[in-house]
């Protein structure tokens, strides 16, 4: 059974806290971590370039010339995609869609996983309890500094706190996210996680049914 280091907001170990084999003790599957990931950031991904159409781009309603008799060639409007400031052919659309379906076990099963890797390699540290009296970056700077953390720290709080989230807010090597909102992205792009032991119980009830 796996066991992570139980800090208090000093920096100081307090104790030892044995983790829940589901699911800080399972075995990690590479390629399933991959395709989790990869399904997240594309179900994130937004379409922002966008190019028009012939139908799109305005003006061209009128024939640019008669269809016979001129020596040119047969043009019907001026929006052609081969006209200059004519609509554009199989250009980027707006309305892409860059989903990819995962299914809820395997999405779960992945998590579990790369949690269980930042236990083992310990980078997962508890916190025996955790309270911001002030939304300040001086006082989370100063906890994070007593820590042994790596350069980036994912927060993993039992709820939403907003003292917690106002002091972190411009820090650029800390985000915060709630038990209920942790997800595999966040956790592989931390060098460190941590989670207070209320949040722990939280993540281990989730994965005991």
């Amino acid at each position: 059974m796996s066991k992570i280091k139980v800090y208090n907001m000093e920096g100081k170990v307090v104790s030892e806290r044995e983790m829940a084999p589901k699911p800080f003790d399972v075995k990690v599957n590479e390629g399933l971590v991959h395709l989790a990931a990869e399904a997240q950031m594309a179900n994130s991904r937004t379409a922002s370039a966008h190019t028009k159409t012939r139908g799109e781009v305005r003006g061209g309603g009128k024939k640019p010339w008669k269809q016979k008799g001129t020596g040119r060639a047969r043009h019907g409007s001026t929006r052609s995609p081969i006209w200059v400031g004519g609509g554009i052919t199989f250009g980027p659309r707006s309305n892409r869609n860059f989903s990819k379906k995962i299914n809820r076990k395997t999405k779960k099963a992945a998590l579990a996983m790369v949690l269980a890797d930042k236990v083992r390699g310990e980078s997962f540290i508890g916190l025996d309890a955790f309270k911001m009296e002030e939304g300040k970056t001086k006082l989370m700077a100063g906890m994070l500094k007593k820590l042994p953390v790596g350069r980036n720290v994912l927060l993993v709080l039992p709820k939403a706190d907003k003292m917690a989230i106002r002091a972190s807010r411009n820090l650029q090597n800390i985000w915060t996210v709630t038990a209920g909102d942790l997800n595999l992205v966040d956790v592989l792009k931390a060098s460190t996680v941590v989670a207070p032991l209320e949040t722990i119980a939280l993540i281990e009830k989730g994965y005991s049914n």
